[in-house]
């Protein structure tokens, strides 16, 4: 059985990257069933766990799209401990720059040095690359991507001179959120259509109850209660939100009450104010979630 170790951070410039590598080497790149306890829960909502297997045996990038909060990073890292690879998580902005990603010289008291970057390290490894929000990254940041996302799957590193032939079990993923998506930030269709593309969305109604159950340990019905109220404010219409109460929320707000946390003071700062900053828009929000309290 897979042991739970430290997550490493490997911080370059203004990005953290987060680097989570299986503590021990099976026999096969399917994890065994005494594995699973390992494995991140996730719950499936339709058959994008399938999906992603026949695009990494096709050495095929995937894009994930859908609303804040709805599964996809908890995805990506279930379906990199189910195969048994390492994976490097890159949480993309404005700054992030080409070299973060690839790698960069440093010095230290013995001289210069090369130090490789996320990508490289998962192209060289065999591992998993997952940039989150990838709209957010610079546009010359998006078109190393490239070379790694056609029949060539290389990378080529200008500092040194090194093309990196991608390692067999290499694979890139992608996701953003098409609300966030604007005329100035968006995937131009060159990049976008080098990926398989799964579409995310909140989860079902019994799916939800399920994951908050299996997360927090909560009571069904308290559970049941959380994802009515979720569906109760998504549906609305006439209140300016930029995003849905995510199924994230909901879990922060099911530990809150586990450990005690008076359910109307949970709902109101787990749900209601992550939403939004306006008053009168709280003053909304919480006439829906008051009903339930």
């Amino acid at each position: 059985m897979m042991t739970n170790t430290a997550i490493p951070e490997i911080k370059t410039s203004n990005t953290v990257f987060h680097s989570t590598t299986p503590s021990t080497t099976l026999a096969s790149n399917a994890a065994s069933a005494s594995d699973l306890s390992a494995i991140p829960f996730y719950q499936p909502h339709d058959d994008e766990i399938d999906m992603f297997h026949f695009a990494r045996i096709n050495h095929l990038p995937l894009l994930l799209k859908g609303p804040t909060g709805c599964g996809k990073t908890r995805f990506v890292e279930h379906a990199a401990e189910q195969i048994n690879r390492p994976l490097y998580t890159v949480s993309c902005h404005d700054d992030l720059s080409a070299a973060d990603l690839i790698g960069r010289h440093l010095i230290d008291s013995s001289g210069t040095y090369w130090q490789d970057g996320p990508m490289t390290k998962a192209v060289r490894e065999g591992g998993i690359c997952y940039l989150d929000e990838i709209i957010e990254a610079r546009k010359d940041t998006t078109v190393l991507l490239h070379s790694l996302t056609d029949h060539r799957r290389e990378l080529y590193i200008e500092r040194t001179g090194e093309v990196i032939k991608a390692h067999k079990d290499f694979m890139l993923i992608i996701s953003y959120n098409p609300s966030y998506q604007s005329v100035l930030k968006g995937l131009k269709p060159s990049t976008r259509q080098r990926f398989v593309s799964l579409n995310f969305d909140y989860p079902s109604v019994d799916n939800e109850i399920e994951i908050i159950t299996s997360e927090t340990g909560i009571a069904p019905e308290k559970a049941k209660q959380l994802v009515a109220i979720a569906t109760d404010l998504r549906r609305l219409t006439d209140i300016d939100i930029k995003a849905a109460a995510s199924t994230r929320l909901l879990i922060y707000a099911a530990k809150m009450i586990q450990s005690g946390c008076p359910i109307h003071k949970a709902y109101q700062y787990c749900i209601v104010e992550p939403l939004t900053d306006e008053p009168e828009t709280i003053k909304a929000l919480n006439r829906v979630v008051h009903a339930y309290c």
